[in-house]
């Protein structure tokens, strides 16, 4: 059986999360990182893709403009502002991009919940929202689906501080509105709210994410079916998704709480939130290849 034409890739940002990239990417059968361009040849981000063998450049973007065929799809690993004006020109080059910031000018996407509709409607701009939008979204869309109609859906995710790098923490004030944003167009929630704690706890801890719903007359049995279906179906892309507090009720109040522990593939297993995503964002970017070899 003839192998399928790998998708072509190229990540910018050679930070933790594009360095995570790249290591997923050379176990796929479907993408094939072509570049990988940042701003610092020296860094250890650089040094890797180096060492296996990956075109690497201090250009960024620039290195794309100046040589489009390189790659099909662009991750963008950089930041939100950075981001509006990289898809100004990825845009124009009709690249697919895969936005790893919550810049949330794309599509946005959790891959339990929307894959196939991002891939079969052919998004050019594909926005990952942030790690605690794909550990919570899911869970309180699967609760959206027994309760239609919820008052209130409140997030906490509590993260390891060493796992939180410098884009991640210029952009705290985008992760909550795309987080909070997100949650309202998959629950149709009425008020939704986003919480993300920085642990600088020794030894780190895992990531940890508490889902609190509002709903009238919460039906438990229902929910719990619905949520570890999901928790089922998040895993089959990211292995370390785990529901470690079942749904409960506390009056009209749901809560279940999910940890989610990394590959450990160039992050720390502690890192869980920047795995979460960086899974999601492999399985979107193959779903998308896999098309294109239909």
């Amino acid at each position: 059986m003839k192998s399928p034409k790998k998708l072509k890739i190229a990540i910018i940002g050679s930070g933790n999360i594009g360095t995570d990239l790249l290591v997923k990417s050379t176990r796929s059968e479907f993408i094939e990182c072509t570049l990988f361009a940042g701003r610092n040849l020296n860094s250890l981000g650089m040094k890797r893709a180096n060492g296996l063998g990956v075109t690497i450049s201090d250009r960024g973007i620039e290195a794309i403009i100046n040589q489009p065929e390189i790659c099909d799809l662009v991750f963008d690993c950089t930041s939100a502002q950075a981001h509006i004006e990289h898809w100004t020109a990825l845009e124009k080059l009709g690249k697919i991009v895969i936005d790893m910031t919550p810049a949330k000018l794309g599509e946005l996407c959790v891959p339990a919940i929307n894959a196939d509709e991002c891939a079969s409607q052919g998004s050019k701009n594909i926005n990952m929202i942030t790690c605690g939008g794909q550990a919570s979204i899911p869970i309180a869309y699967a609760i959206s689906q027994v309760h239609k109609e919820i008052e209130y859906i409140e997030v906490a995710s509590s993260i390891a501080s060493r796992s939180a790098g410098p884009a991640t923490r210029h952009n705290l004030d985008e992760y909550v509105e795309t987080t909070e944003a997100a949650l309202k167009k998959f629950t149709g929630a009425k008020k939704t709210k986003a919480i993300l704690i920085l642990n600088p706890a020794t030894p780190p801890i895992d990531m940890q994410t508490t889902i609190y719903a509002k709903v009238l007359n919460p039906d438990i049995d229902r929910i719990q079916v619905a949520v570890s279906s999901m928790v089922n179906k998040i895993c089959q892309y990211v292995p370390g998704y785990k529901l470690i507090v079942e749904p409960t009720i506390d009056g009209d109040r749901i809560f279940t709480t999910i940890k989610v522990i990394g590959m450990g593939d160039y992050l720390p297993q502690y890192a869980g939130n920047l795995d979460i995503i960086n899974c999601a964002a492999i399985s979107m970017a193959e779903l998308i290849a896999k098309s294109k070899n239909l």
